[in-house]
């Protein structure tokens, strides 16, 4: 198995690097707070993710705290899978569910503290599209590219708010 993989297949560590993903990068403690847990216990596994590639210092702590960060995309995930990277892969997309369903109920629960037109434009929403395989294709590619083009748009604006968006497509029709 891959060591990206291998050092993925624990939740804690997935959950590392969902909330760097998302939320940016942070020190230990800052993750220890996030993530219920005590400091040496993130540094165990941010070392562990290290080493896999997953993550980085940024270099911007100081002698007592680094700050870290995701790593630039591993080609290592593009490899012809085992069984035993096919099961991990299966567990970390069940994690990322689960992940996501943790944050869309805190979303739930916390809207009421937002201003109306957070509370308007964001939540759950779904959609169906009835495309061939090339015309979806094209579709995430631009839906890809959408995001790229937001990605940082509120950059030094005061009002800005960095938001997460999880997309799932799947096929709603039985295979053929």
């Amino acid at each position: 198995m891959s060591q990206p993989r291998r050092a993925l297949a624990h939740p804690l560590r997935s959950r590392i690097v969902a909330h760097l993903r998302i939320d940016g990068a942070a020190t230990g403690a800052e993750l220890a707070r996030v993530l219920e847990t005590n400091t040496g216990v993130i540094s165990y596994h941010l070392r562990v993710l290290e080493a896999a590639g997953l993550v980085e210092d940024t270099g911007l702590g100081n002698a007592k705290t680094r700050v870290w960060a995701i790593a630039e995309d591993d080609d290592e995930f593009d490899a012809p899978l085992d069984d035993d990277e096919e099961a991990t892969d299966r567990w970390l997309d069940h994690d990322y569910v689960d992940h996501f369903a943790e944050r869309a109920h805190r979303w739930i629960d916390e809207q009421d503290d937002w201003a109306p037109i957070w509370q308007e434009s964001c939540g759950l929403r779904d959609s169906a599209v009835l495309a061939t395989e090339e015309q979806f294709v094209a579709y995430l590619a631009e839906l890809d590219e959408l995001n790229e083009r937001y990605r940082r748009i509120g950059a030094g604006s005061p009002g800005a708010r960095r938001m997460a968006l999880f997309f799932a497509p799947y096929p709603v029709d039985p295979p053929r």
